[in-house]
């Protein structure tokens, strides 16, 4: 029982090490995020290769992997389009859950795109962070869309209450 009390607690000790810690690069990470979606609209590439790692593993919403190189091919065909003038999507982020184990990160929340005309659209995405070099970058990222509710169902259906 002497010996087996010890071991038991490292076991306990090593167990609970392996789960998320807290996140120390919470705030940093959230404003990375933010930065990012706030400069989207400007379609500028240095946008995209600074948040997006080299070997980026990109799941859109509608279940199409794509990479790195893909996000800035399409960038860069947006930007050679002619432009309409007309206001562009801008984006938020909230409910946003960070855990962070040493130099990687998981960040995941709720995704809003504001579309002029058309109104808002909700995503739940989840991003992976790595941290090489001094720098955070996204290594896997998953998006997706949440449906919109219909008026007819959202007027008939009370709130839900959360528990």
């Amino acid at each position: 029982m002497q010996k087996i009390l010890p071991q038991a607690i490292f076991v306990l000790a090593l167990s609970l090490g392996l789960q998320a810690q807290t996140a120390p690069d919470a705030a940093e990470l959230t404003k990375l995020v933010k930065q990012f979606l706030a400069g989207v609209p400007s379609g500028k590439l240095e946008v995209y290769d600074r948040f997006f790692a080299d070997d980026l593993i990109y799941t859109r919403s509608a279940g199409q992997t794509i990479t790195k190189a893909d996000i800035l091919k399409s960038v860069q065909e947006e930007a050679a389009k002619p432009q309409s003038g007309a206001p562009q999507a801008a984006y938020d982020a909230d409910d946003i859950t960070v855990h962070q184990y040493g130099n990687t990160a998981v960040f995941a929340f709720r995704l809003t795109q504001h579309t002029p005309g058309e109104g808002d659209h909700h995503f739940r995405n989840t991003g992976t962070f790595l941290k090489r070099n001094g720098k955070w970058q996204v290594i896997a990222w998953q998006a997706t869309r949440v449906p919109d509710p219909s008026p007819e169902k959202t007027a008939a259906e009370p709130p839900t209450e959360k528990k």
